[in-house]
């Protein structure tokens, strides 16, 4: 599958390329790409048919990644499809520069307008939510930013799953705009969205673009137990990195030798064997990370290693759900099969 083999995203008629790049790392001080490194990144990226670039208004020192995107993508920007996100602050102090409400995003989206110099953000994502604002209050103002023509698609990310259902459910009651991404977590370390929040995007019309479908380049096989950096102390703060991940890890190489590929191009893989997983958001720092994460669209995971990746990754789905696929499920059927389509 090449990155001009492009993905409908969510229910919506906009075409993304199957993998995004994403812009986090833009001028990420101390553990970022320089520079010249994230040039030579969107470079590849769009000679090789890429199209979706992903940042956020936090990202890069606050705007520093979308100021630099801006520049590098000038005189080549419409045929891409930008998205950015707002919710975190740019301004610490400023208590209406954060959050989910209105002003916060009408002023965030005019920042972004300036730093990416373009007139409109293809694509628009709440960030994170903030358990403040009114469902209402964003909708509405997401529904004028894309009448406005500021805004042409609205997406969420870091969303609970109730939250984003009820609010696609009012969008498309009253006629706003609806949402047609859904950016989270997901990852073989990271599969607990599959509670609630992948079988939401599934019903809701919401197309997933993971983000740290590495897990924070857990999968990709570089951490060992013995040796000590600060990407790794991080992984470790957060969660990311422990016996179980490790575990997971040693499985993912281990498949990615049977394959004749890198552990990270069967970890990206393995993301996309969901249909409603549009477009990973590739977290790559150098060029080299790139070529190589771009590398797992031509991985194909044979049924024997799916097997090994879910048996040593899969979660406990809770309840219900772990009850409605249970033994008494047959008792709604009067014992007959019924199966649903599409």
């Amino acid at each position: 599958m090449p990155l001009d083999h492009y993905h409908l995203l969510g229910r919506s008629g906009l075409r993304v390329s199957p993998m995004a790049l994403g812009a986090m790392t833009f001028r990420a001080a101390g553990w970022g790409s320089s520079d010249e490194e994230a040039a030579q990144m969107v470079d590849i990226y769009i000679d090789r048919g890429g199209n979706f670039i992903d940042t956020a208004n936090f990202y890069g020192g606050m705007g520093g990644s979308e100021e630099l995107l801006g520049t590098l993508v000038k005189g080549r920007r419409h045929p891409l499809v930008l998205s950015t996100k707002y919710s975190l602050t740019t301004r610490p102090g400023d208590p209406n520069n954060a959050g989910n409400h209105r002003k916060s995003m009408v002023q965030a989206v005019e920042d972004s307008l300036r730093r990416l110099q373009t007139d409109y953000i293809d694509l628009l994502y709440l960030h994170m939510w903030d358990y403040r604002t009114p469902v209402e209050e964003i909708l509405r103002a997401f529904d004028d930013l894309v009448r406005s023509g500021k805004v042409l698609y609205a997406g969420l990310s870091d969303v609970p799953a109730w939250q984003a259902s009820r609010m696609q459910a009012i969008a498309d009651l009253r006629g706003w705009s609806p949402f047609c991404a859904l950016q989270i977590s997901y990852s073989l370390i990271e599969r607990t969205v599959e509670r609630e929040l992948i079988p939401m995007a599934r019903e809701m019309g919401m197309g997933v673009s993971p983000w740290s479908p590495l897990g924070g380049g857990v999968l990709s096989g570089k951490y060992g137990r013995g040796e000590a950096s600060p990407r790794k102390d991080m992984n470790t703060a957060t969660g990311r990195l422990s016996e179980r991940s490790l575990e997971i890890a040693a499985v993912v190489c281990a498949v990615a030798d049977d394959i004749g590929c890198t552990p990270a191009q069967v970890a990206l893989a393995w993301t996309m064997q969901d249909s409603v997983v549009t477009s990973p958001v590739l977290g790559v720092r150098t060029p080299t990370q790139l070529e190589d994460n771009l590398g797992a669209l031509d991985v194909t995971l044979g049924a024997d290693h799916l097997c090994r990746l879910d048996a040593v990754s899969k979660v406990p789905l809770g309840f219900p759900h772990e009850t409605l696929q249970g033994p008494f499920m047959a008792t709604a059927f009067g014992g007959v099969e019924v199966e649903k389509r599409g």
